[in-house]
C-alpha cells in the first residue's frame, strides 16, 4: 500500500500543486486547509507523514502540532511554511517537528525531504532482527522508541535518537565517521553542525552511562566520528 501523507495547507493554490506532486511520485494524499478539521481527522487515520503550515484558520501549526505530539510522538511532522525566521524554527522544533521548510521552496527539495522523513519514521530494528538491544542493565526498544535505563527509568525518545543509537550499535566497537551519521541519520543536505551530533552523545551518556563523565559505552572519537562498546 502507498505510503499515506496528511497535508495541511491553507492556500488552495498551493495546497493543489503539492497533492499532485505527491500523489504523481506515489502517495496517498490525505489533504485539509483549516487546523481543527485536520485535527479532528488525524484522530481517526494512521499517516506516514504530516506537512503542516503554520498560518492556518480554526488552529494554527504550532498547536496541532502540539496536540498531535501528545498522542503520536512517532509519525514525522515536516513544517511547511512562510514564517522562517529562527525562533519560528526553533519553536517548531521544539514542539516535535522533525523537520522546517521555508517558503517559497522547490519542489524537488520538498520530495526529496518527504522521502527522507517516511523513510526514517518506518519502524526500524537493528540488524539482528531483533525489536529491542540490551546492554548494562540498559534496554533499547526499536519499534516503540521507548528506553529502559540501569536505574529502572522509562522514557520516549525521538526517531533521531532511535536512529543513532540503532547506527552505533549495529558498528559496535567501531568508529562510525561523522559524515556516515549524517547521511544515514539525517538523510538529505539540510545537516546539522559538528555540535548537534556531540549533543546527541551527550544525551545517549545521561540516558545510559553509570557516570556521563566517565563514559564505558559513547564515545566522541575527535575529528573522525563516534563510537559504542558494550
Amino acid at each position: 500500500m502507498p505510503d499515506e501523507v496528511l497535508l495541511i495547507e491553507d492556500e488552495k493554490n498551493l495546497l493543489s500543486v503539492i497533492r499532485l506532486n505527491l500523489e504523481m511520485e506515489g502517495y496517498s494524499v490525505t489533504a485539509y486547509d483549516n487546523g481543527e478539521t485536520a485535527w479532528q481527522k488525524f484522530r481517526g487515520g494512521q499517516y506516514s507523514l504530516i506537512i503542516l503550515d503554520v498560518m492556518l484558520p480554526g488552529m494554527d501549526g504550532f498547536e496541532l502540532c502540539r496536540n498531535i505530539r501528545k498522542v503520536d510522538r512517532h509519525t514525522p511532522i515536516l513544517f511547511l511554511t512562510a514564517r522562517g525566521d529562527a525562533e519560528d524554527r526553533i519553536q517548531g522544533l521544539k514542539l516535535g517537528a522533525d523537520d522546517y521548510l521555508v517558503k517559497p521552496f522547490h519542489l524537488e527539495e520538498l520530495l526529496l525531504r518527504v522521502k527522507g522523513l517516511i523513510r526514517r519514521g518506518a519502524p526500524v530494528t537493528h540488524s539482528g532482527g531483533s525489536e529491542a538491544f540490551s546492554f548494562d542493565g540498559n534496554t533499547i526498544n526499536f519499534l516503540s522508541y521507548e528506553i529502559i535505563t540501569a536505574n529502572g527509568n522509562k522514557q520516549q525518545i525521538t526517531k533521531r535518537e532511535i536512529e543513532l543509537l540503532r547506527l552505533l550499535i549495529d558498528h559496535k566497537n567501531e568508529v562510525v565517521p561523522r559524515d556516515v551519521i549524517l547521511e544515514k541519520v539525517w538523510g538529505y543536505e539540510t545537516i546539522p553542525s559538528t555540535r548537534t551530533v556531540d549533543n546527541y552523545i551527550v544525551n545517549f551518556r545521561k540516558y545510559f552511562e553509570k557516570d556521563p563523565k566517565d563514559p564505558k559505552h559513547f564515545y566522541s572519537v575527535r575529528g573522525v566520528g563516534y563510537k559504542f562498546t558494550e
